[in-house]
């Protein structure tokens, strides 16, 4: 079987990639990353030598990028991470990387995938095309798609077009829709990586508005053996909510990780909340685990000693991608000569 992955190189992508090529030894994946500040080749030097592993750098927003790997490869299944994700930079930076990349990307794909006859198409979303929550209750779902955020909306446009080709092209699709992930390999702009990064120099940890936004927070390893469940045995057509129901407000979060660095409370310095900051994630992930028999291995609490750990032990990962040197690495690799396939 060979698996396209886009975003590959990505935090969860190339999670999901190590995660495959580990666990079957049958699996070829190419990995199709445009590598952009978030995409690092480092993530996936265990396997530079792995003739399973073929690297297309490439843009999904491309049509002749796209076309071009469609072309090369004989792809049984798409999975695709690719997206720009990153809520502050959608608000602040603007929405066109993310209009270009999350929604005129994904039909890209989508055409590609049902002119050349792939099997199955896996699109990696996320909880926050549903909104925000209210002081109870989880998004299912049946839970209607309200974005708050243009970040947001533009993973739920995706979602509509991949479900509008499997309604109008009969394209054997899924999706899932994750809640907050975290674990090796994950940039440093989010929230736990960050507040890790910081507390290491001593520096302030910046929390929005008062701390109390909670999110369901799920490890990465436990996400990816859901998206493979999902790939392997879900329903067609149909969405799979993904997560671990350890829903806490942001500024426990960063408490729990100074107390595990050894690091005081008062490096917790509050900022100015952002706009349309949703106040509460919870995910009803009962379907997947009814119909796919999927738990989470690890406990919260193991999975967050686990990453501090992780961060510990490769802290010139962290400095690489701190500097921006971890650009060079493809550079480095490959030079003129392009990637291998």
């Amino acid at each position: 079987m060979r698996l396209l992955v886009t975003g590959g190189a990505g935090f969860i992508g190339s999670n999901f990639v190590r995660h495959m090529l580990t666990s079957y030894p049958e699996i070829e994946i190419v990995n199709m990353d445009v590598l952009t500040y978030a995409g690092n080749l480092e993530n996936l030097s265990a396997f530079e030598d792995d003739e399973r592993h073929i690297l297309e750098r490439r843009n999904i927003a491309s049509e002749e990028d796209v076309e071009s790997v469609f072309r090369s490869h004989e792809i049984d299944i798409v999975v695709n991470f690719a997206a720009e994700s990153h809520v502050d930079r959608s608000l602040h930076i603007g929405a066109e990387a993310f209009i270009r990349t999350n929604v005129m990307g994904v039909q890209l794909l989508l055409d590609a995938a049902r002119v050349h006859g792939v099997q199955r198409f896996v699109q990696i979303s996320t909880d926050e095309v549903y909104g925000s929550l209210g002081p109870e209750g989880q998004f299912t779902e049946q839970t209607p798609l309200a974005p708050n955020n243009p970040y947001a909306a533009t993973k739920a446009g995706a979602d509509l077009l991949v479900r509008a080709a499997h309604k109008s092209h009969g394209i054997d699709s899924v999706i899932t829709r994750c809640s907050n992930n975290f674990g090796p390999y994950q940039f440093p702009e989010k929230l736990i990586p960050l507040m890790i990064a910081n507390a290491l120099e001593d520096k302030p940890l910046p929390v929005y508005g008062d701390g109390m936004n909670v999110r369901d927070w799920i490890y990465v390893q436990d996400h990816c053996q859901a998206i493979d469940a999902v790939m392997r045995k879900g329903r067609t057509g149909e969405v799979y909510n993904i997560g671990s129901d350890h829903d806490v407000p942001n500024l426990e979060i960063v408490k729990q990780l100074l107390a595990l660095l050894d690091k005081p409370d008062s490096l917790i310095q509050f900022v100015e909340d952002r706009p349309g900051h949703d106040r509460r994630y919870a995910m009803d992930s009962s379907k997947i685990r009814d119909e796919l028999a999927w738990t989470p291995t690890l406990s919260f609490e193991d999975a967050l000693k686990a990453t501090v750990h992780w961060y510990l032990e490769n802290d010139e990962w962290l400095e690489h991608v701190r500097s921006g040197a971890y650009q060079g690495y493809y550079e480095m690799l490959y030079g003129e000569r392009g990637p291998a396939g």
